[in-house]
């Protein structure tokens, strides 16, 4: 099938010869390629300022990442086959270093397929179309799924922000089979029942899974506190690996209720319990009690989602820190992670320092944490590098 070209301003393709996924907005000669005359998800074919194809993809014309490729020029971006090869190479990477069913299965442009993601619960698949093109392509890719997974399920969890900047409606179905309620996961030593439809985001955060197995080293006999815990990833493992008492805090009643069932399937019900409320608010009276916690886990949502936040949601990172430095002892361990890509390393670990200068407290940079292996990195998209966990000693 022949596609409509859109062409790029000169120079405007060095990034896309390099390797990246994305054409902005103001890349584009309007002139010659109108944004009216497109679709939002129409297939198109990209060409440089003479003329010459670069790359096929799919075009969402009132949004400021307006393309993102899919193929070379000679493939068709949802090709039957194309598809179902890019879910294969996907497969064979977790299948390498997984030996259970329970990861991140596509994880967008890492993967070569922008704007979706794909989580995997055994034979459920929980999916999110992202963006117009995977919207628009949502039944070849789903027969993709089902072609190289065979699921017994497939739901469809179109609720994030990222389909509202897309212009796209917000929606959880059921696409394909019978979904359960909740499904049972293996991470580590622990297993883990994870609600489907009222979970937030796909379900469960596998992406830090390799730094909360990093964290049982520090946590034999501790108290440990696991803040914005959500279903008690961080908290039970800590748990399991001989943490004497954990506490789990959360805004979410829903996610606490989860952490309750978790810690008794684990057999660890008598050492964890649960408190609901506001993180800030929760260590601050902690603080004012003068409770004291040997090892404090700071996992919070995303503080700075858009670029133009940066400066307020750095504060939010430093008042949160140094909240949870008051309550570790000389010799305790802040565990401390940041999900925001705007957020780079050196400047989250800066955030930290700077609480510890606040509160009168040295700090030894123990450990840094990264996302899984089931979270690849695309080289020259830096909003793939997303997560930071830092282990530090507080003296």
């Amino acid at each position: 099938m022949e596609l409509t070209q859109i062409r790029l301003r000169k120079d405007q393709d060095r990034r896309l010869r390099g390797g990246h996924l994305w054409v902005y907005s103001n890349e584009i000669d309007t002139a010659i390629s109108p944004l009216s005359a497109f679709t939002a998800g129409q297939c198109v074919q990209v060409v440089n300022y003479m003329g010459r194809a670069i790359a096929n993809g799919y075009i969402n014309p009132n949004s400021l990442i307006c393309v993102r490729l899919m193929s070379g020029p000679d493939t068709h971006p949802f090709d039957a086959d194309h598809l179902r090869e890019r879910v294969r190479q996907a497969l064979s990477l977790r299948e390498r270093c997984f030996t259970e069913p329970f990861y991140r299965l596509v994880f967008g442009e890492s993967d070569l397929l922008p704007g979706l993601v794909v989580d995997r619960y055994g034979e459920v698949l929980t999916v999110q179309l992202n963006s117009a093109g995977m919207e628009a392509a949502r039944e070849p890719v789903l027969d993709a799924l089902r072609d190289v997974l065979q699921p017994a399920c497939i739901l469809l969890r179109n609720d994030s922000p990222a389909r509202l900047v897309e212009g796209l409606p917000i929606s959880v179905e059921v696409a394909f089979g019978d979904c359960p309620d909740t499904v049972m996961i293996r991470e580590n030593d622990a297993r883990f029942e994870v609600a489907m439809e009222g979970g937030q985001k796909t379900g469960w955060y596998f992406d830090h899974r390799e730094n909360r197995r990093r964290l049982k080293r520090w946590v034999t006999g501790a108290r440990v506190l696991d803040v914005c815990s959500y279903q008690g990833a961080w908290g039970i493992q800590a748990a399991l690996a001989g943490a004497r008492e954990v506490r789990c805090v959360d805004a979410s009643d829903h996610a606490l209720t989860r952490v309750f069932l978790n810690a008794r399937l684990n057999g660890v019900g008598a050492r964890v319990d649960t408190e609901a409320g506001d993180a800030f608010r929760v260590l601050k009276q902690y603080a004012q009690a003068g409770e004291r916690f040997d090892v404090v886990v700071l996992d919070p949502p995303a503080f700075v989602k858009r670029r133009k936040d940066l400066n307020g949601g750095l504060e939010a990172y430093q008042r949160l820190n140094g909240l949870a430095l008051s309550l570790i002892p000389s010799g305790g361990m802040l565990v401390s992670a940041s999900c925001s890509s705007h957020v780079d390393p050196a400047s989250f670990l800066n955030v930290i320092r700077q609480a510890g200068v606040n509160r009168n407290r040295r700090l030894q940079l123990i450990e840094r944490g990264h996302q899984g292996p089931d979270h690849p990195v695309h080289p020259t998209i830096p909003e793939t590098d997303y997560l930071k966990c830092y282990w530090l000693r507080v003296l």
